[in-house]
């Protein structure tokens, strides 16, 4: 990323309340047109972050730099940012047109004008153009959604943030905007700073992921990065569904562990490493016909089996070990629940972290 493409930047910022750092030194640049989420579990300091950048919170510490400009003491009304609140924030007694027209209203821009602008936002967000005087409170929650996407986007923002939009609406119609929110930021060229709780949002939607814990970013990169090579176990848990058991290097090449009994082909090692997690996406694990299909192989019991639409999940017993095996439909595996079974995995599709 180059300093030209920089639109936002974030050098060892850090909020302090009381004893407690609710943002702990983080250093960050998110480019000009970029989709970049921050997810985290509650706690982590993700809403605090967003405060600070909307300008609701200042920093204790640390600089917050807009295109090379430190924007620290600058209020939020006078920042070319608009925020998308989880309340959404309407105006209740006021219809869709003019929740949507307010700021241009604020900055004196003609009745007209705020009308062809609007009737143009609603068309861009697929709000039917009778809703424009329709009161919002008589809107369905999708509809809701789009007029507080729509008046944001008639501020004409630089930078728009989303404090977990979509948290509070059915799983059907969040998959439906999460896709919307993916399009308007691809016609719109907007720069999107979105947070949430939902990795599967961050996955659809985003350019890049930021993973949040205990105040710190512990690691930033493309949801492929994300997913495919994790930098730790708290990361790889986080993103999704994982087989993940602790081991220590037996000898060149080759791993063993405490929770299951046996050694195993390793990855190829990180530099130093000596001990920590072997992580194993369930889609990369499958069943063998004889253990000899796999570089590595275990024995256990199908414990359990959920239909996931294209898909179905697999719970496989290995003693005390529980793994998790994933395939599509077309894949599924035709035996029966208890029946002994032999799961397996090449090294290649397996990683190791550290704690």
């Amino acid at each position: 990323m180059t300093s030209a493409s920089v639109i936002l930047e974030l050098r060892g910022i850090r909020k302090d309340f009381g004893a407690l750092a609710a943002v702990d030194g983080i250093d960050l640049a998110i480019a000009e047109g970029e989709f970049f989420t921050i997810v985290g579990p509650s706690g982590s300091g993700k809403t605090t972050l967003l405060r600070m950048l909307a300008g609701m919170e200042q920093p204790s510490s640390g600089d917050i730099l807009l295109r090379g400009r430190r924007i620290n003491d600058l209020p939020a009304n006078r920042r070319p940012t608009c925020m998308v609140f989880q309340s959404l924030a309407l105006f209740p007694h006021r219809t869709v047109g003019e929740n949507i027209e307010f700021s241009l209203k604020i900055r004196g821009v003609s009745k007209v004008e705020r009308r062809q602008r609007a009737h143009g936002l609603m068309r861009l967000l697929r709000l039917p153009e009778e809703l424009y005087g329709k009161n919002v409170t008589k809107c369905s929650g999708g509809e809701r959604q789009r007029v507080a996407l729509a008046r944001a986007l008639a501020y004409d923002p630089e930078i728009l943030f989303f404090d977990e939009p979509l948290s509070a609406i059915d799983y059907k119609l969040r998959k439906t905007l999460e896709k919307e929110l993916k399009d308007i930021h691809r016609e719109t060229g907007k720069t999107f700073v979105y947070i949430t709780h939902s990795l599967e949002e961050a996955m659809v939607m985003s350019d890049r992921i930021g993973v949040m814990r205990q105040g710190r970013l512990v690691q930033v990169g493309t949801p492929n990065e994300i997913y495919v090579t994790p930098n730790n176990k708290f990361v790889s848990e986080f993103i999704g569904d994982v087989n993940v058991f602790p081991v220590e290097v037996a000898g060149p090449g080759r791993l063993r562990s405490s929770a299951i009994a046996g050694e195993f082909t390793a990855p190829k090692l990180p530099s130093g490493f000596s001990k920590g997690h072997l992580v194993i996406r369930p889609e990369y694990l499958r069943f063998l016909a004889d253990p000899s299909g796999a570089e590595n192989s275990l024995k256990g019991r199908l414990y359990n089996e959920y239909a996931l639409g294209s898909r179905f999940q697999y719970q496989v017993r290995v003693g005390d070990q529980v793994f998790v095996v994933e395939k599509l439909r077309q894949q599924a595996y035709g035996g029966r629940l208890d029946d002994d079974v032999v799961i397996g995995w090449d090294a290649r599709d397996s990683i190791l972290v550290t704690d």
